[in-house]
């Protein structure tokens, strides 16, 4: 897969703008301000193909990109709180409907910032994952922001803190150092593979 191809399609607001899913699909999930948009460009080599913003909560539709016919899909942050009402059930419509679609989605790319403990919502993605039999991994977003004892100690912390992840792989990941981006790039093409 030739993730240099990568290029921007379409972003949709509401469940019934989505297309219909003719190719493989690997969706990105993770609360806002969790480092989806960088996770992203990390894979696509690029700066600035998915927007990368310091306001969380700024993901508010499903984007859609295309790498070699694979549809990369940037699922909309959760957990925000600043956000009104009316927008919230917008997003878990949003994401309820994508779900629920017939798509061929083939892996989700959970990110989960490593600094921290996952959070509720975190934790209840990945039980929402494993109750629908999506195959998902674990990307602990941040890496590069922990010092040597802090990261070897929230590694194995959150290990247990994931225990609920099954055997999914759980890969420290950095946009920054590039840790990781080849792990999950070779998961991504045996998932697509697989299909």
């Amino acid at each position: 897969m030739n993730y240099n191809l990568a290029k921007f399609e379409q972003s949709y607001g509401i469940s019934s703008q989505l297309p219909e899913s003719e190719f493989p699909e690997i969706a990105f999930s993770g609360r806002s301000n969790v480092g989806k948009s960088s996770l992203l460009n990390k894979l696509f080599n690029r700066k600035q193909l998915a927007r990368v913003s310091s306001v969380p909560g700024k993901t508010i539709t499903i984007n859609f990109y295309d790498v070699d016919s694979v549809k990369f899909v940037d699922l909309p942050g959760y957990g925000y709180a600043k956000i009104s009402k009316q927008e919230k059930q917008r997003f878990a419509e949003l994401m309820e409907g994508y779900f629920s679609q017939d798509r061929r989605l083939c892996l989700v790319v959970q990110l989960v910032d490593m600094r921290h403990k996952p959070s509720e919502d975190d934790l209840g993605m990945i039980e929402f994952l494993k109750h629908n039999d999506i195959p998902f991994i674990i990307a602990m977003t941040k890496s590069d922001k922990l010092k040597k004892t802090e990261y070897k100690k929230r590694l194995l912390a959150s290990r247990e803190e994931l225990s609920c992840a099954g055997d999914a792989p759980i890969i420290p990941f950095s946009s920054v150092t590039g840790e990781g981006a080849d792990k999950i790039k070779a998961l991504i093409e045996e998932a697509v593979k697989n299909v």
